[in-house]
This record gives C-alpha cells, structure tokens and sequence, in this order.
C-alpha cells in the first residue's frame, strides 16, 4: 500500500477524531426534565404557564389571604426558591409579609426553556403572580444575577409593581450606556478566568458550555469556589447561615447547562433594552420606589458601575453598605433592613451612602 496514502488517511482519521471529540464537548447533553419518565421527580407545588412549562414555587411568610404585603423574591446564580434569606418566621408575621420564591427556568423543579431570554423572565413573573392571586400589585425583590429578572419587570410590566428592591445586581459589562473606558478598567480587576467566561457568554456562547466543564484551565471563580471572593463580613454571613441545604442538589438536578449556563449567558449576552435609559417607572404613584443595594466591598460586583447606574437612574434609592459583601440577602440585619425599607419606606440607620 502506498506509504502517502497511508499518512493521509491517518491524518484524516486524526483530525475527523478530534472534531468528533471537540463536537462532543461543546455540544451540551439534553437535560433530564422533572417528571418525565427518566428525569428527577416532582416534589413541589408548580404552576403551568401559557406555553406548557412549569414553574415551581415556594411559600413563606403569613398567609396571602390576609398579608399586607405580597413580595415575589427571585434567587440568584446557582440558587433556587429555596436558597436562605434571612428573615425569622418571626420578622415575617410582624411585618404582616407574605414571600414566594420560585425556580426559575431551568433550576430545581422549573422546566428549562431553550428560548429563555431577560424578556421571558418577565412575564415568568408575571404569570406566577396572576396564577397565586398575588393582586393587581406585587413587591420585587431581586439578588444577585436574580436581578435582571427584574430589570426585564420594570421594563415589560412596571404597572404590576408596588415596589422593588435590587439586591448586588450582577452588572453586564456590554450595557451600551456604559462608558467604553469605565467598563473596561472594571472588567479587567475580574480574574482572569471570569474575564473568559464572560467574554465567551457575550461573544461566543455556543463555546460556554465547553468552558464551563473543560478541566484544562480555571474556568469560573464563583463555581470553584475562589476565596478572594469573600470579604470578612460575607464570612461571618456565612458562618449564620444553616449549616446546609436540604435542596442543593436539586438546585442543578435538570442540567447545568439549562440551570446555570443558560443563566449567566442570559444575563451577559445582548439585552433587548439597556436599563440606563428606563423610565420612572411610577410615574402616577408616590408610594411605590425602587431601591438598590450594593456592598462597597463585593468582589463580585463592582460598585463603581452600581454607582453609574444609579447616576444615570436617578429616581432609583441608592444604599451602598461601605463594609458590605455580596451576602447582604444572608445576614439577619441587613435582610430585615432590605423588607422594612421595601414594604415600610424606613430608610436604613447604618453606615450606608445613600442617594435618591
């Protein structure tokens, strides 16, 4: 045989082997629906949406029928409607609240959606209030990457909302009102493992997938768990908090890539609108605010961007905790903070920079 057409077919075969694997690995698996003959079972109340997909949900607080308050509360990256926040059964019935946090698209109990989008978030939320009987008006509260469900709300459904808190809201970098130059000073203080990630799930999320479970290189500070992470105050938060959650395992149970990637390259992709060009959002009634609060020192999120948002959005209620980390929603003073200021207009006490 001769020898030349030996090393070609070889090289072939090598190269079709790694497109094989490369394909393989970019290509995320299907995800194993809850309910469905091979997927994790149903152990939650859930409630149909108009395009068939379930969202499960979880009540806390006093009952609704006679709350003074209804608050939808939306989790974060990682997190399900039953992540911890930190307020007592106690606080809850003194303040008359009552709280449903659910899964959203793709995590724990919810049915993935392949065409999610900030949009979809939105009328999630609204079909989930309408569906538990929540009133013309409902509270929103949002933490972490859980807050651009609500950006979407006080862009598609602001007439729905009696109030709103923006807790750490993750920044998307590629916001188009962002200062070029600002933007990426910020960006480059990520490590750099996030600066990839990021970028991939802006520019090339077809790769994200591959990314986030390649072993070759760091991948995702957050995922691996980085310490630098953490200040002193997101420490003692943690050592607060029970000491595990029942539910974690489920909180990924569908896929991670419905749950998690799916989630960062939502809310680090294009937007269909730019938040620093919304409008006041209540315009008719001076009851309702929306509030933002960021901790100075979030090795997460940066507070210099939080600060431009604000600057551009001024009828927005700035605090900004000068120790705070990124566990505000996890500590018992803060969170109480967090629903009285919400619910009851009280301005926190502390040491926080305030502007409105």
């Amino acid at each position: 045989m001769n020898p030349n057409y030996i090393a070609v077919a070889t090289t072939v075969a090598a190269g079709l082997a790694v497109v094989i694997y490369v394909l393989k690995r970019v290509k995320p698996p299907s995800p194993t629906i809850c309910g469905t003959p091979n997927g994790p079972p149903v152990t939650s109340p859930r409630i149909k949406l108009i395009d068939g997909r379930h969202l499960a949900y979880k009540e806390s607080g006093v009952p609704k029928e006679i709350a003074k308050f209804k608050v939808i509360l939306v989790h974060g990256f990682n997190s399900s409607k039953d992540f911890h926040f930190a307020l007592s059964q106690e606080k809850m019935e003194e303040l008359g609240v009552y709280i449903v946090t659910f899964d959203r698209a793709g995590y724990g109990e919810s049915d993935p959606y392949p065409n999610r989008s900030v949009k979809s978030e939105a009328f999630d939320i609204q079909q989930l209030a309408d569906q538990l009987n929540l009133g013309q008006k409902f509270y929103l509260i949002g933490v972490s990457i859980g807050t651009y469900p609500v950006w979407a709300c006080l862009k598609y459904i602001p007439h729905r909302l009696a109030g709103v808190s923006l807790i750490v809201p993750v920044i998307n970098f590629w916001w188009p009102s962002f200062p070029p130059k600002l933007a990426n000073e910020v960006f480059k203080k990520q490590l750099k493992r996030d600066q990839v990630k990021l970028s991939i799930a802006h520019h090339c999320p077809a790769l994200f997938y591959w990314w986030m479970t390649q072993k070759i290189f760091p991948y995702c500070s957050i995922m691996e768990r980085h310490p630098i992470l953490l200040n002193k105050r997101d420490l003692v938060a943690i050592q607060q908090m029970p000491p595990e959650n029942p539910h974690e395992e489920k909180v990924k149970q569908q896929g991670v890539y419905e749950s998690l990637h799916r989630d960062a390259i939502v809310h680090f992709g294009k937007w269909e609108f730019d938040p620093m060009e919304l409008q006041y959002p209540f315009p008719n009634d001076r009851e309702s605010s929306v509030y933002l609060w960021q901790g100075h020192n979030d090795k997460l999120v940066p507070f210099e961007l939080q600060r431009y948002v604000v600057k551009k959005l001024p009828w927005i209620k700035y605090n900004e905790v000068s120790d705070g980390g990124h566990l505000m929603i996890h500590e018992n003073t803060l969170c109480e903070s967090i629903f009285r200021e919400l619910l009851l207009g009280e301005r926190p006490s502390f040491s926080t920079s305030s502007q409105s």
